[in-house]
C-alpha cells in the first residue's frame, strides 16, 4: 500500500555566505522530496534585524510521505546540518520555513511578504 504524498512549499533563506548555504540546503531537500521544483533566488534587504547583510531567500515545492511534524522536525535537523545555531546574533546560516502544508498554510506573515508573492508565482 502507497503512502499518500503530501504537497509542501518551503521558503529557504540565509543571511551569510549565502549563495554557498542555499546550495546546501537545496542538496538536502533534494533528497528529502520527491519531485522537488525550486523557484529562483532573489535578494532582500533584512526586516526586522540587528546585522545589514542581505537576504537571498528561495522557495521550493515537493511532495513527501512525512506527517507535518517530523517534516518540521527535519527540516530544523537540515539547519543545524548546515551551521544553524540559536544564539546567532542575526546571522541566519540557513533558515528553513514549512509554508504550506497541503492546504494549511503556515508562517502566516511570511505570506505578505514580498519575495513570497513573487516567488510563489513560480511554483
Amino acid at each position: 500500500m502507497k503512502q499518500k504524498e503530501h504537497t509542501v512549499i518551503i521558503s529557504l533563506a540565509s543571511n551569510e555566505n549565502q549563495e554557498a548555504n542555499m546550495a546546501k540546503a537545496k542538496e538536502q531537500l533534494i533528497q528529502l522530496l520527491t519531485e522537488a521544483h525550486f523557484t529562483s533566488a532573489i535578494w532582500t534587504d533584512p526586516v526586522n534585524s540587528i546585522r545589514k547583510e542581505p537576504y537571498l531567500n528561495q522557495l521550493c515545492r515537493g511532495t513527501t510521505a512525512f506527517g507535518e511534524g517530523l517534516l518540521c522536525e527535519v527540516l530544523k535537523e537540515i539547519e543545524k546540518r548546515i551551521g544553524r545555531t540559536r544564539n546567532e546574533d542575526g546571522i541566519v546560516v540557513i533558515d528553513l520555513d514549512l509554508l504550506q502544508y497541503d492546504n494549511q498554510r503556515h508562517h502566516l506573515r511570511d505570506w505578505g511578504r514580498d519575495y513570497v508573492n513573487k516567488l510563489i508565482q513560480e511554483l
